[in-house]
C-alpha cells in the first residue's frame, strides 16, 4: 500500500537564529515520504545560505508579504496528500509526522488532527488550558490537514497579521470539517520574545473575535437568502 506523501511547510522571515534546528528536526522524522518546503518571505539575513545546506529542501523565495501569504505559497507548491506547518523557531519530535499521518489514514472521516505541545523555555505569563492542562493549550500550528480541505477553504486569510491559523480552524469548524486532538506531543515551542503571539507583538484587538464575527456575518447572510 502506498504511503501518502506529507508536505511540511516552514515559513520564515529573518529567522536564521533558530531555523537550522527547526529544519534538522523536520529532516529527522521517522516517516517517509516527507516533502520539506521552506518559504522565505523576503529575508535579508543568512536564511538562503542555511536553506542551501539542506539538499532535498524545496526553497521558495518571495517578497515580504506576511506569514499567511507565505503559508499559502507553500500550500500552492505542496504535492502532499497531507500538509503540516512548522514555525522557524520551533522543533518537531521525530514521530510528529508518523503519528498524525497514521491517524488520518486510519480515520478517513477526519480532515485535521492536532496534538499536544511542550515549551522549551516557557514565558512566565502563559496560562494552562482548562481542558488539557497544557501551557497555552492546543496550538493551531500543531495541525496536519488534508490538502483537499485547505483547497476548499482557500488557504489562510492574508488580511490577518497574526491569528490566521486560528481563523482557519474557525472556518474549518464552520464547514463541518471533523478535527481531533491526539494525546501525543507533536510540537516543541520556543519563546523568543519576537514571536507573533507574544503580548508585546499583539494588536489590541484579538483576531479570534474578528474570526467569530466573520462566522456570524456569514451565518446571517445564509439565513437571509
Amino acid at each position: 500500500m502506498r504511503k501518502p506523501l506529507v508536505s511540511v511547510i516552514v515559513a520564515t522571515w529573518n529567522g536564521e537564529k533558530f531555523l537550522r534546528p527547526a529544519l534538522e528536526s523536520l529532516f529527522a522524522q521517522d516517516y517517509s515520504p516527507v516533502e520539506a518546503i521552506l518559504v522565505d518571505d523576503g529575508s535579508d539575513d543568512g536564511t538562503p545560505e542555511i536553506a542551501s545546506s539542506f539538499r532535498s529542501l524545496r526553497y521558495i523565495r518571495q517578497e515580504n508579504r506576511g506569514l499567511a501569504e507565505a503559508h499559502n505559497a507553500g500550500i500552492a507548491a505542496a504535492r502532499g496528500d497531507f500538509i503540516a506547518f512548522l514555525d522557524d523557531d520551533d522543533v518537531l519530535p521525530p514521530n510528529k509526522v508518523s503519528v498524525q499521518v497514521n491517524h488520518l489514514v486510519e480515520h478517513p472521516n477526519l480532515g485535521c488532527v492536532m496534538g499536544r505541545q511542550e515549551w522549551i523555555n516557557p514565558p512566565p505569563w502563559l496560562t494552562r488550558d482548562a481542558v488539557y492542562g497544557d501551557l497555552d493549550g492546543i496550538p493551531p500550528g500543531s495541525a496536519m490537514i488534508r490538502r483537499e480541505v485547505l483547497r476548499q477553504l482557500g488557504g489562510f486569510d492574508s488580511s490577518y497579521r497574526w491569528g490566521e491559523d486560528m481563523d482557519l480552524l474557525v472556518r474549518m469548524r464552520e464547514r463541518g470539517v471533523k478535527m481531533e486532538v491526539l494525546p501525543q506531543v507533536v510540537l516543541y515551542r520556543r519563546y523568543t520574545g519576537e514571536n507573533m503571539t507574544a503580548p508585546s507583538n499583539r494588536p489590541v484587538k484579538n483576531p479570534l473575535l474578528r474570526s467569530l464575527k466573520g462566522k456570524l456575518d456569514r451565518d446571517r447572510t445564509e439565513s437571509s437568502t
